[in-house]
Order: C-alpha cells, then structure tokens, then sequence
C-alpha cells in the first residue's frame, strides 16, 4: 500500500492476538536506535512512490524507533501489525499516517494508523493493516517481518479529526474504499474515546452522530468487521454503519447480513446525511474519492466540511 496525496486537510483498539510486552520493557540499544534514525533519514531523502506524492504534506521532526509485538490476518490479502513504540515524543492525530522505516529495505512505506492515539497513550502501541502488493515495504510485512523486528517510523498527514473540548459539536460521515479504512477506523476509534471520555467525566468533546460507509469486494475483505459492529453495538444512538460488498459469492453470515448491501454506495444515500453540522471523511481509491469529493461539492458542502485522501 502506498500512500497518496492528502488533498484537503480536516478537524475530527481491539486485540488481533497480539504479544506485547509493556512499553517500560522495550530496551533498544542506543546503537540501534541510532542505525535506526540515521538510516531513516538518508532513506526519506530518496525520491521513492511514497515520498514523491506526499513530498508537499506536513510531516512531524521526530523518528521513532519501533518494534513488531503482533501480527495477525486480517483477511486473505491483509496483515494487521502491532507496534511498540516507546518514545514519549512520538503523538499522532486520528487519521494520520506514518513513514515506514525498515533497515535494509530502501524504499519507505507509507500506511494509516487504523488505531485510536488512546492506544498509544495507555499502551505505547500503534495498529496497521497493509495489504499484499509488490511494493517493498509491504512484502516484507507479510514475507519477512516477525515479532521483535524493528523499523522506525515518522507521523505525518493532514487528514485527521483532532476536535479540542471547546469546539463545536459535529457530525461525522466516513467514507471507506477498501483498505481506506484504516484512517476511519482510526477516527472513528477516536470518536469513540471521546464518548466515552464525556459520559464518564461529564466534561470534553461532545461527539455528534457518527454513520460509517464501507465498500469491499466482498465480506472476507471488509477489515474490521468485529471492531466495527461492537462500537455500533456499544453507542446505538452514536453509530451506525452500513456495509456494502460489489463482488459476493458466498452467503452472507446472520450477524453481517442486517448491515450488508450488496452493491457500491451511492449518491443518495451520501447525500441524505448532508447537514451544516456534517463532516465528510472520504479514503479510498481515487475514482472512488473524486466521485464522491465532487458529489458533495456539486451539493453545495463547504470545501472545508470535505476531508479526502487517496491511496493508490
């Protein structure tokens, strides 16, 4: 998977089996950390896939060390990832993606975080799920990497929700594209969080209504399918979601079939959420992000209300 440019920036956990050790235990060496950083650095300079399209997109300074403490399938196509990351430096906004460092590999990576920054406040972990393609960085995920492996990491992005207390309260539309969940599972995670935050504390952002669009080929490559229906089942009057598959040919399960559509999401039913209190948070194939970018525009939704970013 290799990342796109971000075209209009905006405001707005789960265990895969994972084994990770707490962040306190991860004792990389300063040597290591050193490889780690200064490798990362002649590499970003290269002019690779991932680099070139987001050359002109904010990245933060710091490069952390990481280190692999899970790996699960996702699906047939998709490796979910956990990471360790110990330095207290490292933060990343919802929606947000990170360069992908790997020693002896000299083309970066670039992947969404589909974790929530809660995870790595509590925990020190971010999550990633990288598909299966040919570009270097995500063949060694899926051939090469192991638990322990270390690579480095940067944030970067100007695609996500990141609402302070104060702020108004909004509702949010999140567009998926197959493995262009992972920013919204990461935002609407976040979402979540903050509910939670302000049902138990009575103070913080006030989340409005959250409805999730998610196209796939077919259910086994629809990610998060768990993840996504336990937050629906948790805030019923929060989130909803609805799950389309355009290629199926096998029968549907009982516990997806109320939520699956079979076909693409369409304009309609896009445009009936459209409101002056409505966010758009659109990730997937370009033909898929143009359309619906469009859409919205030619509906008259304010430029700043549309948050698109593209992967190739």
């Amino acid at each position: 998977m290799a990342c796109a440019a971000v075209m209009i920036p905006g405001l707005l956990r789960s265990s895969v089996g994972t084994i990770c050790t707490p962040a306190t235990s991860l004792r990389l060496t300063s040597s290591t950390l050193r490889h780690l950083t200064l490798t990362s650095i002649m590499k970003s300079k290269r002019k690779t896939d991932h680099l070139e399209r987001t050359a002109s997109v904010i990245r933060r300074e710091v490069v952390s060390a990481a280190k692999v403490c899970g790996a699960a399938d996702e699906s047939p196509s998709v490796k979910r990832l956990h990471l360790l990351i110990a330095d207290k430096d490292f933060s990343f906004k919802a929606g947000q993606w990170i360069d992908f460092f790997i020693p002896g590999v000299s083309v970066v990576g670039g992947f969404s975080i589909c974790s929530s920054p809660r995870l790595l406040e509590q925990e020190r972990m971010i999550e990633l799920a990288v598909k299966y393609t040919n570009h270097p960085p995500a063949l060694w995920i899926h051939n090469q990497c192991t638990l322990d492996s270390e690579v480095a990491v940067r944030v970067g992005g100007e695609f996500f929700f990141d609402p302070q207390p104060a702020d108004a309260s909004r509702n949010l539309v999140l567009i998926a594209g197959g493995v262009g969940i992972n920013p919204l599972l990461s935002i609407l995670r976040h979402a979540a969080d903050l509910h939670r935050e302000r049902a138990n504390k009575g103070k913080g952002y006030e989340v409005g209504t959250i409805k999730l669009f998610y196209s796939a080929k077919n259910t086994s490559e629809l990610l998060f399918k768990k993840n996504i229906l336990d937050l629906v089942n948790e805030f019923p009057e929060k989130i909803a979601c609805s799950l389309h598959v355009t290629k199926q040919t096998t029968q549907i399960s009982a516990e997806l079939k109320p939520y699956i559509t079979e076909g693409r999401i369409t304009e309609k039913e896009i445009r009936d959420h459209i409101s002056e209190e409505t966010l758009f948070y659109i990730c997937g194939p370009p033909p898929m992000t143009d359309f619906f970018s469009k859409q919205l525009e030619n509906s008259h939704v304010p430029k700043e209300h549309i948050c698109f970013e593209k992967w190739w």
